[in-house]
């Protein structure tokens, strides 16, 4: 069994909560102008979308441009809605 800093795992499954919070925070989002085609393709608008997370619009904004990224709780919640998104919408090559 791995041991981390004198906590055992029972299996590779299972992570260590520090861990898991850690990988929480780490959600990964697409680029910004991948942000806001999956908005746009959902056809949401950035105050649709500000006010289902809880955040000024102008956040959506900056998150889709690339001048700002989400910090938690928004970045997982906002990745998970991302995510929900390109499996509705998946990218056109």
């Amino acid at each position: 069994m791995p041991v981390t800093e004198g906590r055992r795992m029972s299996t590779a499954q299972e992570l260590p909560a520090p861990i898991e919070s850690l990988l929480n925070r780490a959600a990964a989002l697409p680029g910004p102008a991948e942000r806001a085609r999956l908005r746009l393709a959902g056809n949401l608008t950035q105050a649709e979308v500000a006010d289902a997370l809880g955040v000024h619009r102008v956040q959506v904004a900056r998150w889709e441009t690339g001048r700002a990224e989400p910090r938690q709780p928004h970045r997982q919640t906002y990745a998970r809605f991302l995510n929900a998104l390109a499996s509705k919408f998946p990218q056109q090559d």
